[in-house]
């Protein structure tokens, strides 16, 4: 079957070379639209990036002409979660950096590279691994740490008045890191298991951040801190109101880039 290939395309899938590979994801590459950076925290949404948001994110930022590139922090992960059971896999020990590489497609850089210099915004997906490999979020609530780096980025594109994108529990670093922030993780009541998460909108609170009520397929934009949020998975529904809420997030991300 590969002898039928293209030569190109049988020597890549043949190496399985991430360089070759990561030539597939080409987005935006002729564009020249709005430079993203989009920061993941592994691959799977109990220990790393929720994938599926982070495909929302990425298929918006190319209907709106961005030029994107992935980063990840260089780290272990907190732990390892078999998905297919919710449990945590003992014997094994993953790369943050390694396992983005996934979504990536190969095509991805440490998060000690990402600049203000280089990109008009910065966007971070959800999954659980904004919580344990961004952040300390899930084990120590209020009083969690932000990864060094994560906070650097934060930080750097706040100062420099440039856009935050953040979605699903992801808007908690932003509200730890930047005191007074307006975010949105949806709802405050669980409204009968809707709103599984609700909790988070008392923790954002209590991080220093300001909770703002959204509706699934809406997004919140603190024009003063240029920070854009939108609940994502934080609410149970269709995959197409999720979507929808993300596409709502990265428009107004690429609005305040004025590109």
């Amino acid at each position: 079957m590969l002898a039928s290939c293209a030569p190109a395309l049988c020597t890549a899938l043949r190496r399985a070379a991430p360089g070759s590979l990561a030539s597939f994801h080409c987005s935006a590459r002729h564009r020249r639209g709005a430079r993203v950076a989009v920061v993941l925290s592994g691959c799977g949404v109990y220990d790393g990036t929720e994938i599926h948001e982070a495909s929302a994110i990425l298929v918006h930022l190319s209907r709106g002409g961005a030029e994107v590139q992935m980063y990840a922090p260089d780290v272990p992960q907190m732990h390892v979660i078999d998905h297919s059971k919710g449990q945590p896999a003992e014997a094994e020990s993953r790369n943050v950096l390694v396992e983005s590489a996934r979504i990536a497609r190969g095509k991805i850089a440490s998060l000690a590279k990402l600049t203000t210099a280089d990109h008009d915004a910065v966007i971070f997906p959800g999954g659980f691994g904004a919580a344990k490999n961004l952040s300390t979020f899930a084990v120590d609530g209020k009083d969690c740490k932000v990864n060094g780096e994560v906070e650097r980025v934060l930080k750097d594109f706040h100062r420099a008045g440039k856009p935050i994108g953040l979605c699903c529990i992801s808007p908690v670093l932003a509200a730890k890191v930047l005191s007074g922030a307006e975010v949105t993780v949806g709802h405050e009541e669980e409204e009968g298991g809707k709103w599984p998460y609700a909790g988070t909108a008392g923790a954002i609170k209590e991080l220093g951040g300001k909770h703002c009520v959204k509706e699934v397929t809406e997004a919140h934009v603190d024009a003063k801190n240029k920070v854009v949020t939108t609940p994502a998975f934080m609410c149970e529904t269709e995959l197409h109101n999720i979507f929808d809420g993300i596409g709502a997030m990265v428009k107004n991300v690429l609005k305040l880039t004025g590109k």
